[in-house]
Protein backbone atom coordinates (compact mmCIF):
# COMPACT_ATOMS: atom_id res chain seq x y z
CA UNK A 1 0.00 0.00 0.00
CA UNK A 2 2.84 2.41 0.85
CA UNK A 3 4.41 1.78 -2.55
CA UNK A 4 1.11 2.55 -4.30
CA UNK A 5 0.72 5.85 -2.43
CA UNK A 6 4.33 6.70 -3.18
CA UNK A 7 3.81 5.90 -6.88
CA UNK A 8 0.66 8.04 -6.90
CA UNK A 9 2.59 10.97 -5.43
CA UNK A 10 5.27 10.54 -8.07
CA UNK A 11 2.67 10.48 -10.84
CA UNK A 12 1.08 13.61 -9.42
CA UNK A 13 4.48 15.36 -9.50
CA UNK A 14 5.07 14.29 -13.11
CA UNK A 15 1.59 15.48 -14.11
CA UNK A 16 2.23 18.81 -12.42
CA UNK A 17 5.48 19.26 -14.36
CA UNK A 18 4.02 18.03 -17.65
CA UNK A 19 1.18 20.52 -17.39
CA UNK A 20 3.73 23.33 -17.46
CA UNK A 21 2.41 24.90 -14.29
CA UNK A 22 3.64 28.40 -13.54
CA UNK A 23 5.86 29.11 -10.57
CA UNK A 24 3.35 31.02 -8.46
CA UNK A 25 4.30 32.41 -5.09
CA UNK A 26 2.87 30.24 -2.34
CA UNK A 27 3.29 30.43 1.41
CA UNK A 28 6.18 28.17 2.31
CA UNK A 29 8.18 27.10 5.35
CA UNK A 30 11.93 26.79 4.97
CA UNK A 31 13.42 23.46 6.06
CA UNK A 32 17.03 23.88 4.90
CA UNK A 33 19.13 26.71 3.47
CA UNK A 34 22.49 26.28 1.76
CA UNK A 35 23.92 29.72 0.81
CA UNK A 36 26.90 28.21 -1.11
CA UNK A 37 29.40 30.84 0.00
CA UNK A 38 31.73 28.01 1.07
CA UNK A 39 32.13 24.31 0.27
CA UNK A 40 30.99 23.25 3.74
CA UNK A 41 28.76 20.20 3.55
CA UNK A 42 29.09 19.67 -0.21
CA UNK A 43 29.15 16.06 -1.32
CA UNK A 44 30.86 16.49 -4.71
CA UNK A 45 34.19 18.18 -4.13
CA UNK A 46 35.99 17.60 -7.43
CA UNK A 47 35.28 19.73 -10.48
CA UNK A 48 33.56 22.44 -8.41
CA UNK A 49 34.80 25.67 -6.84
CA UNK A 50 33.48 28.66 -4.95
CA UNK A 51 33.31 31.73 -7.17
CA UNK A 52 33.58 34.83 -4.98
CA UNK A 53 32.99 37.21 -7.92
CA UNK A 54 29.89 35.80 -9.63
CA UNK A 55 27.11 35.39 -7.10
CA UNK A 56 23.37 36.01 -6.85
CA UNK A 57 23.70 37.37 -3.30
CA UNK A 58 27.21 38.88 -3.38
CA UNK A 59 28.65 36.22 -1.02
CA UNK A 60 29.86 33.62 -3.50
CA UNK A 61 28.37 30.79 -5.51
CA UNK A 62 29.32 27.29 -6.60
CA UNK A 63 30.83 27.18 -10.09
CA UNK A 64 30.85 23.98 -12.14
CA UNK A 65 32.64 23.68 -15.49
CA UNK A 66 31.56 20.55 -17.35
CA UNK A 67 33.54 19.61 -20.45
CA UNK A 68 31.52 16.43 -20.85
CA UNK A 69 29.22 16.01 -23.83
CA UNK A 70 27.22 13.56 -21.71
CA UNK A 71 25.52 14.01 -18.37
CA UNK A 72 27.27 15.36 -15.28
CA UNK A 73 25.51 14.96 -11.92
CA UNK A 74 26.78 17.19 -9.12
CA UNK A 75 25.71 15.78 -5.78
CA UNK A 76 25.24 18.87 -3.63
CA UNK A 77 23.63 18.04 -0.28
CA UNK A 78 21.74 15.36 1.63
CA UNK A 79 19.36 16.46 4.36
CA UNK A 80 18.99 13.33 6.43
CA UNK A 81 15.63 12.87 8.14
CA UNK A 82 13.20 15.76 7.74
CA UNK A 83 9.88 15.91 9.51
CA UNK A 84 7.38 16.70 6.77
CA UNK A 85 4.53 14.79 5.16
CA UNK A 86 1.28 15.57 3.39
CA UNK A 87 2.97 18.53 1.73
CA UNK A 88 4.62 19.85 -1.39
CA UNK A 89 8.39 19.72 -0.90
CA UNK A 90 10.27 22.18 -3.13
CA UNK A 91 13.96 22.42 -4.00
CA UNK A 92 14.75 26.00 -5.10
CA UNK A 93 18.01 27.52 -6.22
CA UNK A 94 19.42 30.43 -8.18
CA UNK A 95 21.12 29.19 -11.36
CA UNK A 96 23.22 30.97 -13.99
CA UNK A 97 24.72 29.40 -17.12
CA UNK A 98 27.31 30.13 -19.77
CA UNK A 99 27.52 28.20 -23.05
CA UNK A 100 25.58 25.18 -21.81
CA UNK A 101 25.24 23.01 -24.93
CA UNK A 102 22.36 20.89 -23.65
CA UNK A 103 20.52 21.79 -20.48
CA UNK A 104 21.01 22.15 -16.74
CA UNK A 105 18.34 21.42 -14.15
CA UNK A 106 17.70 20.67 -10.49
CA UNK A 107 17.14 17.10 -9.36
CA UNK A 108 15.77 15.96 -5.98
CA UNK A 109 15.66 12.38 -4.69
CA UNK A 110 13.42 11.50 -1.74
CA UNK A 111 13.88 8.26 0.18
CA UNK A 112 10.91 7.03 2.15
CA UNK A 113 11.41 4.04 4.42
CA UNK A 114 9.49 1.05 3.10
CA UNK A 115 8.77 2.69 -0.26
CA UNK A 116 12.25 3.37 -1.67
CA UNK A 117 13.54 6.36 -3.62
CA UNK A 118 11.82 8.51 -6.20
CA UNK A 119 12.96 11.67 -7.91
CA UNK A 120 11.74 14.98 -9.23
CA UNK A 121 13.52 16.91 -11.97
CA UNK A 122 13.01 20.48 -13.12
CA UNK A 123 12.46 19.47 -16.74
CA UNK A 124 9.63 21.98 -17.22
CA UNK A 125 12.11 24.87 -17.30
CA UNK A 126 15.72 23.71 -17.66
CA UNK A 127 18.32 26.36 -18.44
CA UNK A 128 20.39 26.23 -21.59
CA UNK A 129 22.88 28.42 -23.44
CA UNK A 130 23.86 31.57 -21.56
CA UNK A 131 21.34 32.77 -18.97
CA UNK A 132 21.66 35.28 -16.11
CA UNK A 133 20.52 34.44 -12.58
CA UNK A 134 17.14 32.73 -12.56
CA UNK A 135 15.24 30.95 -9.81
CA UNK A 136 14.69 27.29 -10.61
CA UNK A 137 12.45 24.92 -8.66
CA UNK A 138 11.40 21.29 -8.66
CA UNK A 139 8.53 19.98 -6.49
CA UNK A 140 7.91 16.62 -4.86
CA UNK A 141 4.45 15.76 -3.56
CA UNK A 142 4.33 13.89 -0.26
CA UNK A 143 1.07 12.26 0.81
CA UNK A 144 0.03 11.55 4.38
CA UNK A 145 2.40 9.00 5.90
CA UNK A 146 5.18 9.76 3.41
CA UNK A 147 7.95 11.27 5.51
CA UNK A 148 11.39 11.28 3.82
CA UNK A 149 14.28 9.96 5.89
CA UNK A 150 16.68 11.53 3.37
CA UNK A 151 16.47 14.08 0.57
CA UNK A 152 19.28 14.43 -1.98
CA UNK A 153 19.75 17.71 -3.82
CA UNK A 154 21.62 17.52 -7.13
CA UNK A 155 22.41 19.66 -10.15
CA UNK A 156 22.45 17.92 -13.55
CA UNK A 157 24.31 19.32 -16.57
CA UNK A 158 23.76 17.70 -19.95
CA UNK A 159 26.04 18.63 -22.84
CA UNK A 160 28.78 20.62 -21.12
CA UNK A 161 29.21 24.29 -20.25
CA UNK A 162 29.56 26.39 -17.10
CA UNK A 163 26.89 26.56 -14.42
CA UNK A 164 26.77 28.58 -11.21
CA UNK A 165 24.33 27.64 -8.44
CA UNK A 166 23.58 29.72 -5.36
CA UNK A 167 21.12 30.20 -2.51
CA UNK A 168 19.69 26.66 -2.33
CA UNK A 169 16.55 26.27 -0.25
CA UNK A 170 14.41 23.29 0.64
CA UNK A 171 10.93 24.49 1.55
CA UNK A 172 7.52 22.96 1.98
CA UNK A 173 3.97 24.12 1.48
CA UNK A 174 0.60 22.50 2.05
CA UNK A 175 -0.88 20.30 -0.68
CA UNK A 176 -3.71 22.05 -2.44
Amino acid sequence: MKCLRFAAALLLAVAFLAAGCSKKAVETTELKHYPLDSMDGLITMSGVEIDSVISSDGNGSLKIVSASSGQTVIRLFETGDIDVENARLMYRAKVRTENVKGQAYLEMWCHIDGAGEAFSRDLASPVTGTVGWTTEETPFFLQKGQNPDNVKLNLVIEGGGTVWIDDIRLVHAPLK
